[in-house]
């Protein structure tokens, strides 16, 4: 049975930047759902009991009747487990090590990264998420819709941003910008680059 994990932090330890009650309520609420759901839709079969990212790792092998709430609610509480990991009360600043190392040789540099990142998750229409992604030992920038994980596609997600309106729309209302600028204050690089390895 997949389970809603706890929090590393207090749902007020991202303020100013992440508002506690937008914290509660996607937490307590909306990734609790998927993870009901996604229960309730593979109850009595094999993936009841596998780790949802091994789910989606081999979704072109889910039977097709399954695939649609293994798509939407195991990639929301896939993509959500790894979205508060992805984020810390001291988080922010650039990554170091390897990760860095990689980002400049990519991108150019973190400035260059920040802003094409930054604009992958403003230009993506509608709810979905924006990714750093590792691709066969490539670094990429993808936006995916709804809750598709990029698992699915064969890529390790390194950092991944919410870009669902409940993921801001309390503090920010439609101002997308100024919680994606806000967001980059709670970075947790350190566990970036723990996934970048």
């Amino acid at each position: 049975m997949h389970e809603l994990p706890k929090l590393d932090y207090a749902y007020d330890a991202l303020e100013p930047h992440i508002d506690a009650k937008t914290m509660e309520i996607h937490h307590t609420k909306h990734h609790a759902t998927y993870v009901q759901k996604l229960n309730d839709g593979v109850k009595g079969t094999q993936y009841e009991t596998m780790d949802v990212d091994e789910i989606l790792k081999q979704f072109e092998t889910v039977p097709k009747e399954l695939q649609k709430v293994v798509r939407n609610h195991g990639g929301g509480h896939s993509n959500h487990r790894m979205f508060w990991k992805m984020m810390a009360p001291k988080g922010g600043g650039e990554p170091s090590g390897k990760l860095a190392e990689a980002i400049k040789k990519q991108f150019g540099s973190f400035a260059a990264f920040k802003e094409q990142f930054t604009k992958a998750a403003l230009d993506h229409f509608g709810s979905g998420w924006a990714w750093l992604l590792n691709g066969d030992g490539k670094l990429e920038i993808l936006s995916t819709l709804n809750q598709d994980s990029p698992l699915m596609f064969g890529k390790t997600p390194i950092l991944g941003l919410d870009v669902w309106e409940h993921s801001f729309y309390l503090k920010h209302m439609n101002k997308k910008a100024d919680y994606i600028t806000a967001w980059w204050n709670v970075v947790n690089w350190k566990e970036a680059e723990k996934r970048f390895g």
